[in-house]
């Protein structure tokens, strides 16, 4: 059944006249992805969560798979209205990518991971058959999973990863695709903070090192995204300490070959997601707070709305929060 949740509050942002209107979702998971195409919304999260809107916002079904009520769903990407992929995370088995080709109705398991020690981060893709998976290091490389037909996806060999590297499934944006074949994903923990790029669909991998702290296992990057070919941010910092901005941002003007630090304020904390709008805002967001910039990530201001794990059109984050931003950006 379709429960209507009337709007509750707005909470302005910024002089750029954006402001957060939190919305109630009907759920207390702890919502981690969020995906859209035109006036509908996917959003997904632990407890086997999958809610979904076709009026932007203003109503949400519950659409999970069958029998998942203990999986946790890090990462959605939505193709188009009827089309859209699941990825949960957990070690071994509890990693999986589930597809459905009618809006939700009906779900079907395309891959499981069947190596124990594997944990699949986060996915991405260039088109509806075109994507990639990218996993935690197994026997010292990192796990890369490709398809190209959108149904069946192929192992192939991942980029070498330092001691103590990997990735983090916080919100489902550790890797952007851009183009037709071109990706970075960016990693964590003490030997991480580096951004891996291939411009042929990860064949082959170019890696940078970047300014973001990566003093323990629970820092690092956790998010990032490009403009364009060439310019680019990366956020993360501490989950553990979320009130900590030191070492929480990168910037790239060179297509992520070289990574510096904001010259101006950096985003207020740790920061799990990160997203520019064709208006010429780039948001970050995190437990913590949120932030914009409006100069290419140089400084960045405060703009309220913590809790949130995840930013498109909307904010998904803790207790079944989901905010969206106002006026609505482009998705």
């Amino acid at each position: 059944m379709m429960v209507v949740w009337r709007l509750l509050f707005v909470v302005c942002l910024t002089a750029a006249a954006q402001s957060w209107t939190p919305v109630s979702s009907g759920t207390t998971a702890n919502l981690r992805a969020v995906s859209a195409k035109g006036q509908t919304v996917w959003v997904s999260g632990d407890k086997g969560t999958v809610l979904k809107s076709t009026d932007n916002g203003s109503t949400w079904r519950d659409i999970a798979p069958r029998g998942v009520a203990d999986v946790d769903f890090r990462d959605i990407e939505v193709i188009d209205d009827r089309t859209a992929f699941l990825m949960s995370s957990g070690e071994g088995p509890e990693s999986r990518i589930y597809k459905t080709t009618d809006g939700g109705a009906t779900w079907l398991l395309l891959t499981t991971n069947l190596e124990p020690k594997g944990f699949w981060d986060c996915m991405g893709f260039w088109d509806a058959t075109h994507g990639i998976i990218v996993g935690d290091p197994v026997d010292g490389r990192f796990t890369i999973m490709t398809t190209s037909d959108g149904a069946t996806f192929q192992k192939i060999k991942g980029p070498s990863a330092n001691k103590g590297e990997g990735a983090f499934a916080a919100s489902g944006t550790c890797v952007f695709t851009r183009g037709t074949r071109e990706v970075w994903f960016g990693t964590g923990g003490l030997g991480g903070a580096r951004v891996f790029h291939s411009e042929d669909g990860g064949q082959t991998w170019s890696i940078a090192k970047t300014p973001i702290r990566h003093d323990s296992a629970n820092a690092g990057i956790f998010s990032l995204a490009f403009t364009d070919a060439q310019h680019g941010i990366a956020v993360g910092g501490d989950y553990m300490k979320p009130e900590e901005s030191a070492g929480n941002i990168a910037i790239t003007a060179d297509g992520g070959r070289t990574w510096s630090a904001a010259s101006g304020t950096a985003p207020g904390g740790y920061r799990s997601a990160v997203k520019y709008y064709p208006s010429g805002i780039w948001v970050a967001t995190g437990t913590s707070g949120s932030d914009e910039s409006v100069d290419g990530g140089m400084s960045w201001k405060p703009v309220g709305g913590g809790g949130f794990n995840s930013i498109g059109a909307f904010a998904v984050g803790t207790n079944g929060r989901i905010a969206i931003l106002l006026p609505p950006a482009p998705h």
